[in-house]
This record gives C-alpha cells, structure tokens and sequence, in this order.
C-alpha cells in the first residue's frame, strides 16, 4: 500500500504577490504531530490563539504558484475565501488521507463524491 502524503489544491481566489502575480495552484502536505505541538511554541500562537491556523499552514503548504516559500506572511494575505478553502482541505486530507467527499444533492438527496482538490478551480 502506497500511502499518499501530498495533495494538489487549487484556491478559488489565488494569492497576489507584490509584483501583482496570481498564484493559485499549490500542494499541501499532511501534518505530522511535530507540526501541531512545534505551532503551539509560536508566541504568536501563544498571543492570539486564533493566529494557529495561519502558523499551521505555512508549515503544511510546500507549494503555492511560483512562490520559493510560503511564510505566515502569504497565509496573513489570503482572501478570506482562499483561507477556509485551505482550512477544510486541511481538514479533510488529515482526517481521511484523500481529497473526496461524498456529498448529498439537495434537490434528490442523491448521494455523490466530489474531489475538494477541484473546488477552488474555475
């Protein structure tokens, strides 16, 4: 069994950086334990209890567009759209390993599968 520890996203916004480059296409990688207890020493952690997200996922994101690194900086300057989006695919890839969720239509209540890697995309 090969187990996968990567995954591709898409953020449905996309991250501008100083030259005015849109960088939408990234890949986060599942968080070991050392990334959840190492976040909890960041003063800015320890200050705001609410900054854990942005420490956590400038740790996991290991691509984003032509970036070379993904600081708290570029985390702090997401869309707010982008930020959940990263929140819940985070989420979903470190409780179940894979970017699928099965969903229920609301008009037949049919259920089907959807890849979440592919929401952010246009």
């Amino acid at each position: 069994m090969n187990l996968k520890t990567e995954f591709e996203f898409e953020l449905p916004m996309g991250y501008v950086d100083k030259e005015g480059t849109l960088h939408k296409k990234g890949t986060m990688r599942l968080a070991t334990a050392m990334d959840e207890i190492t976040i909890l020493n960041d003063m800015r952690v320890q200050t705001n209890e609410a900054y854990i997200v942005i420490v956590l996922l400038a740790r996991v994101i290991t691509e984003l567009g032509s970036l070379r690194s993904i600081t708290t900086n570029v985390i702090e300057n997401l869309f707010a759209a982008d930020l959940t989006y990263l929140q819940e695919f985070y989420r979903q890839i470190n409780e179940s390993g894979h970017t699928r969720r099965e969903y229920a239509c609301p008009h037949c209540e049919e259920n089907f599968e959807l890849d979440i890697s592919t929401l952010g995309g246009e």
